[in-house]
Order: structure tokens, then C-alpha cells, then sequence
């Protein structure tokens, strides 16, 4: 072949070649788009499905720190005998009882909040031990001591709770 012959079939082949690599650009980019679209289409249609129960979780979880909070927890769990051993026990089962029962929401919420919850959890049994160690002899004395000490600092389940409401509202942002 001559040099003639080379730039003349360069000359036909150069169009098709040009016309190749676009047509290869634009369907990549396509289907690229494409695999987009499915995948906000598959998450809109899973968000619809999921938001509910993720909303149902946070709603538990929030009745659950409500009624870890102190205050409420020793007016609503009254106690069973004169020994402040047995309600300072009975106080920390009821916690307990209520956390197993709603540890499934774990699923359903980040690494961060579900850490803080339990955290408030674990500080709460800590008061409650700690008001257990002074040296009241009665199970009434116990409430007031609980009582006191929360009156004197913010409570676990009350910044866990707000926690879990920004939370919530980053799943609407």
C-alpha cells in the first residue's frame, strides 16, 4: 500500500471511528442516568415503606426514655415491701424489662442515637444505685434522694430524648 492508498482509507475510517467513541459516550452516559433513576425510584418506593416503621421506632424509643425518666419512674412504680434493697432492684427490673422489650427498635435508628439511649439507660440505673448507697433505711427515703438528684441535674432520658427528636427531624431534611 501506498502512502495515498493509508490517508485515504485513515480519511474513510476516521468519520466512523469519531462516530463510534460518540455514540459510545452518550450510550454510556444513558445508561448511567438510567441506573440512577432505578436506583431513586427503588429508594423513594423503599423510603414510602420504611418511614413508617422507622417513625413507629423513634415513637418507642421516645416512650421508653419518658418512662426511664426519673420522676416519672418512681411515681408510677410504687414500692412492693419496707426494704429499700428490694425497691432499689425492683426500680432497675423495670428498666431493664422496659429496655429488652423495645431492643428491636436498634434496627430501625442510627449507631449514634441508639448508643445515646442506651447510655441514658445505663446512667439512670447508676443514679438509682448511687441514691441506693446513701444511708436511707426506708424505700420513700430512696424516692426522695432520686427525686433530689434529679432536681439538681438534667436528667439521662431528657438529652437522650432530644437527641432522638433531632434525630427525627434530620429524616425530614
Amino acid at each position: 500500500m501506498s502512502g495515498d492508498q493509508i490517508l485515504q482509507l485513515f480519511a474513510y475510517l476516521m468519520p466512523a471511528v469519531v462516530t463510534g467513541a460518540v455514540a459510545f459516550y452518550f450510550f454510556r452516559l444513558h445508561t448511567r442516568n438510567e441506573d440512577g433513576r432505578r436506583r431513586f425510584l427503588l429508594h423513594k418506593d423503599s423510603q414510602k415503606d420504611t418511614l413508617p416503621i422507622r417513625l413507629q421506632a423513634y415513637e418507642r424509643m421516645a416512650l421508653f426514655l419518658e418512662r426511664i425518666a426519673l420522676n416519672s419512674l418512681v411515681v408510677r412504680v410504687a414500692p412492693a415491701s419496707k426494704n429499700k434493697g428490694d425497691y432499689e432492684n425492683l426500680l432497675i427490673k423495670q428498666i431493664e424489662t422496659e429496655f429488652e422489650h423495645n431492643l428491636s427498635q436498634q434496627i430501625y435508628m442510627s449507631d449514634a442515637c441508639w448508643n445515646i439511649i442506651k447510655t441514658a439507660k445505663n446512667t439512670t440505673i447508676q443514679i438509682i444505685r448511687s441514691a441506693g448507697m446513701s444511708a436511707t433505711d426506708s424505700p420513700d427515703k430512696l424516692r426522695e434522694d432520686i427525686l433530689n438528684q434529679t432536681m439538681e441535674k438534667e436528667s439521662p432520658s431528657n438529652a437522650a430524648l432530644a437527641y432522638v427528636k433531632k434525630e427525627v427531624s434530620d429524616l425530614w431534611s
